[in-house]
């Protein structure tokens, strides 16, 4: 009986431990699945019809055209599989989604599930409001309604923040980035609060990007990287290599520029969002450092 459980448990290791071997996986399926979001700013986001773009979508296709030559493979067939703030850590974890490249923030708590490539983007968490809403700080969102996506934590970083004490306002969630930018756009919500490039992605895409405005200071500064299965370190370090080749080339400050400074599809509109102090740094100084190390700073 012993001996069974025992047999069993190293099953049940080895399949663990294969379904962590995503070279192997990738090499033997001739495929590689892409975790992508919908309205995740210019960071990862939708065109329709089952394409996707944005500056971590075109980062993880270059990453998998680096691993399709390290495996070998003659053709690399990439699937893109829409994830959302809610459902992309679980299908990670359970090999669904290779690499998933959307605007997922590295912290201590989720590395206890997923790993994290290198950070590629600094994001700050800000609020978002209509421009002639007389709101310009945390302190005139009391008594209003904010909105924030299901899934995320800006709202627990509002309400940590010390310039919130005393503050009561309602929340609204929206499904993803899209729905929430919408009940501030429509009037439901008096603020929207997430990652700044969120932010301005979605205001770029508005009707009347003139309307709305980004105010207040930011709640937090957060590491956002692409993320992969735990206890993977082949494919880790494949990621992690193809990513530090284009921090070192310069070419990673190129794919910024195109997505934030430039005009983007699908309406050739401009986020306008310079890149910043912090990701210059993180891409002087590669790291897989989570969000507590930088508040430590």
């Amino acid at each position: 009986m012993k001996k069974s459980l025992l047999f069993v448990a190293a099953l049940l290791a080895f399949g663990v431990q294969a379904q962590a071997d995503t070279l192997a996986k990738i090499k033997a399926s001739g495929a590689a699945t892409m975790g992508v979001r919908e309205s995740s700013g210019a960071l990862s986001y939708t065109l329709g019809d089952g394409k996707f773009a944005g500056f971590h979508v075109e980062i993880c296709q270059r990453v998998l055209a680096d691993v399709q030559k390290q495996l070998g493979l003659a053709r690399l067939d990439v699937k893109y599989q829409p994830v959302t703030s809610q459902n992309r850590i679980p299908l990670v974890a359970n090999g669904t989604v290779d690499i998933e490249c959307g605007s997922t923030t590295n912290n201590a708590a989720r590395q206890k599930d997923v790993a994290f490539a290198v950070t590629t983007f600094v994001e700050e968490v800000r609020i978002a409001v209509k421009a002639d809403s007389g709101i310009g700080s945390i302190a005139q969102l009391n008594g209003k309604t904010v909105a924030t996506t299901t899934g995320t934590t800006s709202v627990q970083l509002l309400r940590k923040n010390e310039r919130a004490r005393g503050i009561e306002f309602k929340e609204l969630f929206g499904k993803d980035h899209a729905d929430s930018f919408l009940l501030l756009e429509s009037g439901r919500a008096d603020a929207f609060v997430m990652d700044g490039q969120i932010l301005a992605g979605n205001i770029a895409k508005a009707k009347n990007p003139a309307a709305f405005k980004i105010v207040g200071e930011p709640l937090s500064v957060e590491p956002i990287a692409i993320m992969i299965r735990k206890d993977d370190p082949a494919f880790k370090k494949a990621v992690d290599d193809s990513i530090v080749a284009m921090m070192k080339s310069g070419e990673i400050a190129r794919l910024y520029d195109k997505w934030f400074m430039q005009p983007i599809p699908p309406t050739n509109t401009r986020v306008g969002l310079p890149l910043s102090d912090a990701t210059k740094d993180a891409w002087a100084h590669p790291n897989d450092k989570p969000v507590e190390d930088y508040a430590q700073k």
